[in-house]
């Protein structure tokens, strides 16, 4: 793994991605340092991370668009699936190599609150904090990246794709705030992920007894709530799109609040889309 890890950040730095990344990082969390703080009048540097995420947009796809793209376009990735590696450890290695760069960005720009420090009171601790967060949301995205990565062999349709589930991720709880919350409309919405999860468990196993196996106990259990309670499906689709929603979860950081929860769902949805990474690599090494 640490072999990928240095081969990878080796890539960054041998092209301008890397000093690109860090540049652009830097020169866009200084605009809202010196906006948010500076010119602002105010001592809590969490504004400027709250306000410099949009840059994750852009960033994040720069940062994972070559990762597995790149190494299938050019036909490098089968050497790479042939060596005595895991596909985990690739995984692992690669995603590492991004949240480096990342926290190498996030180091450099800790003289901002350093600044702030000096001509008055600074919270470091809710700084550290918030950095923290910052930092766990952004190797979220950067895993989402990486998945988007592995499904095309074309760095241009990586980083479009990428930017559309950031942004999306981003906009979840706009998004979800519109979304019905009838009762009928939450059960069509779970009979389809019901589906689409069956769908899933097929293609993984390519064994449609146990595919249909899952959606008849799915829908078992849909139609035996609904017959105990229907309020139960009183909002479901909000609750289910706001699990996505990223920024949410920021508040607590941003706050100065240490949030084991908030920790873990970060942890958990990064830890989940490396397996979607890992599951899409092996199905087609062995196909």
């Amino acid at each position: 793994m640490s072999a990928i890890v240095k081969k990878e950040l080796r890539t960054y730095f041998n092209t301008v991605t890397g000093y690109g990344f860090l540049g652009f990082f830097v020169l866009i969390t200084g605009y809202f340092f010196v906006s948010q703080n500076i010119v602002a009048a105010n001592a809590n540097y969490n504004e400027t991370l709250a306000g410099s995420m949009i840059m994750f947009l852009i960033l994040v796809p720069v940062l994972t668009m070559r990762l597995f793209a790149e190494e299938a376009r050019q036909k490098t990735d089968q050497l790479l699936y042939a060596a005595p590696v895991k596909v985990t450890d690739i995984v692992i290695g690669k995603f590492i190599a991004a949240a480096v760069l990342l926290l190498i960005g996030i180091a450099i720009t800790l003289v901002f609150p350093y600044l702030l420090s000096r001509s008055g009171q600074l919270a470091w601790g809710m700084t550290f904090v918030g950095m923290f967060g910052y930092f766990m949301m952004g190797i979220c995205l950067i895993s989402v990246g990486i998945f988007i990565s592995v499904l095309t062999d074309n760095q241009i349709v990586a980083a479009a794709a990428t930017f559309a589930a950031v942004f999306l991720l981003l906009m979840m709880d706009n998004i979800s705030s519109s979304a019905p919350i009838s009762v009928g409309s939450s059960v069509v919405f779970l009979v389809i992920v019901v589906a689409a999860i069956a769908l899933t468990v097929y293609t993984s196993t390519k064994n449609i007894t146990v595919a249909g196996i899952f959606a008849i106990i799915g829908y078992v259990i849909m139609g035996v709530l609904y017959f105990i309670n229907p309020n139960i499906y009183d909002g479901v689709i909000v609750k289910v799109l706001s699990w996505f929603s990223v920024l949410s979860r920021f508040e607590n950081f941003y706050m100065g609040i240490l949030s084991v929860s908030d920790v873990v769902y970060y942890i958990t949805f990064t830890c989940a889309f490396l397996y979607f990474t890992v599951n899409v690599i092996e199905k087609r090494r062995w196909s």
